[in-house]
């Protein structure tokens, strides 16, 4: 299993939903509820992935964390970010000490 050729197939199945029939599609509904309602999906799925690992749910860490990063995907993709730009972020963040990543956000 390529992870990458997941991650790009369900960046694609995202986009191509945007602006479709939101009584046949789960994605065009959250695009059409609008960013605010995408980003508290991403923070409900966060909330519940945290409280599976705090739990110590092995399984629920696992489905708490596709949620949250399919939920995350229609975020990027509603804010026209792609996986592309968040990997070459972390790329670029590499070797980095993170305390010094940190301060130099300043």
């Amino acid at each position: 299993m390529d992870k990458m050729e997941i991650l790009d197939r369900l960046e694609t199945v995202i986009a191509s939903r945007k602006g479709g029939d939101a009584d046949k599609s789960y994605v065009a509904k959250l695009f059409k509820k609008g960013r605010q309602k995408i980003a508290q999906k991403v923070g409900e799925e966060g909330v519940e992935c945290a409280l599976a690992a705090v739990m110590g749910d092995r399984d629920e860490i696992i489905s708490e964390s596709a949620d949250l990063l399919f939920h995350l995907m229609v975020l990027w993709a509603d804010a026209g970010v792609s996986a592309d730009d968040i990997f070459d972020e972390l790329a670029r963040r590499e070797g980095v000490s993170g305390i010094e990543e940190k301060n130099a956000r300043g």
